[in-house]
């Protein structure tokens, strides 16, 4: 659906985007990380023909962003992170005003505006003025916007930006719905959001590709220590000094805590589980212990691994 080769774009000296290669293919949904100014935005308008690349090539649904613009851009639904709306015009007029722009016929537009209330869950707002909605109404409309058209490819940046926690949790599962006909760009900073939604990440930054595979296998590629921690009431320095001569351990940090309480942070080689011997050594020395975790290395690890600029 999506195949980019070496696209780059360049601002005076300053390239936004350099070189970027990827792909997304029919019916995934894909999430589109990085930091702030990392080059998603300028990406993303690239690929919905808002920017013109200064070099390399980008192909929707086999059509060429720069030479065939116009049949590209009939394949996308494109909701930009700051939603633009007429605020004077009722949810439904607006809906029907945009399908028309778009090139819907007046039977089309009947049907597609019908559709797009109904999935985006919009029937008790269709006759109310888009001013008087709140923000998660109105990012509603925004989806139901880029999707008036029936487009193939959804390219969707910050659609969560500035809404609730249960708002969030709607337009969640409303992408999870729209990703089983469409295929999904998404562009976020919630990083949870991405693990529960896509099927693939792409992790951009400096303007270059990262990293680009599963939630699942980019945690497991993780190169950074794994991280064990323990709560012991025991003196400090005979505990530390026992967890640091476990097999490998590369660190041990000791924060104290209440009622003469210890929790040790250990730093792991990569894979390694050494739980079994700090439980060993507790019963060992009798050490009361009440909390033994490892932690679990999650997208939010990934993402600070590869971006981090130390």
């Amino acid at each position: 659906m999506i195949d980019v080769h070496q696209l780059t774009k360049r601002f005076a000296r300053h390239d936004a985007v350099s070189e970027i290669t990827f792909s997304v293919r029919r019916g995934e949904i894909v999430g589109f990380l990085g930091p702030n100014g990392a080059g998603k935005t300028t990406t993303l308008r690239m690929l919905t023909g808002f920017l013109p690349p200064t070099s390399g090539t980008a192909r929707i649904a086999g059509f060429d962003i720069a030479r065939q613009s116009l049949e590209a851009r009939r394949k996308i639904g494109y909701m930009p992170e700051d939603v633009p709306l007429y605020d004077e015009m009722r949810v439904r007029e607006y809906l029907k005003f945009r399908a028309q722009i778009k090139g819907l016929g007046s039977h089309d537009t009947h049907r597609r505006v019908g559709d797009v209330i109904d999935s985006c869950g919009l029937q008790s707002v269709r006759r109310k003025m888009i001013k008087t909605l709140s923000k998660g109404f109105r990012q509603r409309v925004g989806l139901a916007d880029a999707l008036v058209h029936d487009p193939e490819l959804l390219i969707l940046d910050e659609p969560t930006n500035g809404l609730d926690p249960n708002q969030i949790r709607q337009i969640r599962e409303l992408i999870r719905q729209l990703g089983q006909s469409h295929t999904v760009l998404i562009s976020t900073h919630i990083l949870h959001e991405v693990e529960m939604t896509c099927n693939r990440v792409i992790i951009i930054d400096n303007g270059r590709i990262k990293a680009a595979d599963t939630p699942a296998n980019l945690t497991q590629q993780m190169r950074v220590a794994g991280r064990i921690q323990v709560e012991i009431q025991a003196d400090c320095e005979v505990v530390a000094g026992a967890l640091t001569r476990l097999d490998h351990v590369k660190k041990v940090t000791p924060e104290p805590l209440d009622d003469a309480w210890m929790r040790f942070t250990l730093w792991v080689d990569s894979g390694a589980d050494v739980r079994e011997e700090i439980a060993r050594l507790a019963s060992q020395y009798g050490w009361p212990l009440r909390s033994l975790f490892q932690h679990v290395a999650t997208l939010e690890d990934v993402f600070v691994e590869l971006t981090r600029r130390d």
